[in-house]
Parts: structure tokens; C-alpha cells; sequence
């Protein structure tokens, strides 16, 4: 989101051409595929992680706390809301420990994966939907994800406000033309409050569609859609009103920043440098020697 609204953009056709758009990664879903046998429902923690040379801290897609944990069956899916976009460049780590909780010690818990893999702009297709399975000591989870090369990314915020009575309330989107569904929000909803927000890669030329589905068990759900056209700065919002809620969804769209900062040497120069990929396997070489 920090391109939303810049200052120096270059138009040309009506189109900013100082803040082009990326290639980036797109995570659709994680799944929980395999857990010990007979385990039923688990409790789940632990981070699920990327690594780009935009920013060498990670950018958590899940992040759950062992005070907190969720509770999944296999087959289920892990919900997941990144902060900002992957960049996918020649390479971008995804970062993973994730465990299930056994008790009241944590040293009683399940190690389900713990790692780091590497993906490639090499090693992927543009707007190609893949499958990885990650297997651990205790169980393994697939996460489903596309390359997509001409994208800016999309933070999707949702409000709900003016309440009849609890309901329950599913989010999902599909974009750049793809057919696999990403799930933003699943649950039950019982008084006003923000779905907090969620960072979806688009590709240029093609659109994000939102599906809101709302309703309570006896009468069964309605289903809302609405679609925004990808940009590279901006903002789109619409209002819906339900029976149950009136949402409003509220769209900021920005291309990721170039990887180069600034900083300063022992002699009070201003150096630009890149944080490059170098930076990362040394991050990833440290991790591994752990």
C-alpha cells in the first residue's frame, strides 16, 4: 500500500508509467494434508512466512500463537492474511514452523513442518496455479500458489456495520482470470466490527472479483459479487446491503516499491543500495546452520 497515492508519477495514455507493476507471487491456500493418524481436530500454531528483496523481515501469510492456536481437521483449510505483496524475483523464500499443540508444555508439542524453501521465477508459469507439499515430522501441508507476472497488489478491507441479529459470513476472491478461489474470511459474525484487511496480487488488464457469501443455518445464505478493475494507484470502494449487515468493501491498489533504500555510511553519505538476493540466502544460510 505505500504507492497508493504517489507524487511523482509519469502519465502517459492515462497510465503511471514511473511505478510499473511486478512480478509477483500469489498465495491461493494451505492446507492441512496430512497429521498423525487418529488425530481428529488439532490445535495448530506457528508462522508461515515470505522472504523478498523488497524487505528482508518477514512478510507473515499465517501467524498464530500457541496461547491462541486454531483448530483444523485434515483436509482443512489454514486461513491466511498476508500484510503486503510477494515479489517473486529470482528468488523468494517462504519460511515455516508450524506445530501441533499437544498440552500444556510446549516441549510436549508436535513439530508439524519446519524449514525454508526456495521458489524461482524459473520455476514457475505466469498465471499457472501449482501445488507444493511441505512434509514435516508430524504431518505435511500443500500450499496452492500462481507466478503472476504484470501485478500490483490489491489491500481488500471489509467493514460491517447497522446489524439484524448474528449470521454467518464467508470472503473470497478470484483474480487475474484465474479460476481457483482465495478464502479471506470464514466464520460467524455477531456484532459490528472490521474483517481487517488482506493483500491480494492482480494482473494488469484484468479485475479482482469478490464473493460475500451471508445467512444464518434456518434460512439458508444469499451470495453478493462485485468486481474492481486492477490500477496502479487508487482507491475503489462499494457498499452492500443485506438483510443481516451492510458491508463495505474498501479497495487500495499500489505496485510494490523498487528494492533500493538508502542509507548512510561511516562517512555521513547517502549510499543508495539494493537489498538483494545475497542478503536472503545469507538470512536462509544462518537459519539452516541453526
Amino acid at each position: 500500500m505505500m504507492l497508493s497515492e504517489p507524487t511523482n508519477c509519469i502519465m502517459r495514455d492515462g497510465t503511471c508509467k514511473n511505478h510499473r507493476p511486478q512480478r509477483m507471487l500469489q498465495i491461493f491456500s494451505l492446507n492441512l494434508a496430512k497429521i498423525p493418524v487418529d488425530a481428529g481436530s488439532v490445535e495448530l500454531y506457528g508462522y508461515i512466512a515470505a522472504r523478498d528483496d523488497l524487505d528482508p523481515l518477514l512478510n507473515y501469510v499465517v501467524n498464530v500463537s500457541r496461547d491462541d492456536p486454531i483448530i483444523v481437521e485434515q483436509g482443512s483449510i489454514i486461513n491466511m492474511a498476508p500484510k503486503r505483496g510477494i515479489k517473486l524475483g529470482l528468488s523468494t523464500l517462504i519460511e515455516y514452523d508450524m506445530k501441533i499443540k499437544t498440552g500444556g508444555h510446549e516441549k510436549d508439542d508436535l513439530q508439524l513442518i519446519d524449514g525454508i524453501s526456495v521458489l524461482s521465477k524459473m520455476d514457475t508459469n505466469n498465471c499457472s496455479v501449482f501445488t507444493c507439499r511441505i512434509i514435516g515430522d508430524s504431518g505435511a501441508i500443500d500450499i496452492s500458489a500462481s507466478r503472476i507476472d504484470y501485478a500490483v497488489e490489491a489491500t481488500v478491507e471489509v467493514i460491517l456495520s447497522e446489524f439484524h441479529g448474528s449470521f454467518n459470513m464467508s470472503l473470497s476472491c478470484f483474480t487475474s482470470e484465474l479460476d481457483e478461489e482465495i478464502q479471506l474470511f470464514d466464520g460467524s459474525i455477531g456484532e459490528s466490527c472490521g474483517l481487517g484487511w488482506s493483500v491480494v496480487a492482480v494482473e494488469m488488464g484484468t479485475q479482482m472479483d469478490l464473493k460475500i457469501k451471508v445467512g444464518s443455518e434456518p434460512s439458508g445464505s444469499s451470495e453478493y459479487c462485485c468486481s474492481f478493475e486492477a490500477h496502479n494507484h487508487g482507491r475503489d470502494s462499494e457498499l452492500i446491503k443485506t438483510d443481516f449487515v451492510s458491508i463495505s468493501v474498501k479497495l487500495t491498489w499500489s505496485v510494490l516499491p523498487r528494492p533500493w533504500t538508502c542509507v548512510r555510511s561511516k562517512q555521513n553519505r547517502v549510499v543508495t543500495v539494493q537489498l538483494g538476493t545475497s542478503l536472503m540466502f545469507r538470512r536462509a544460510n544462518e537459519l539452516i546452520k541453526d
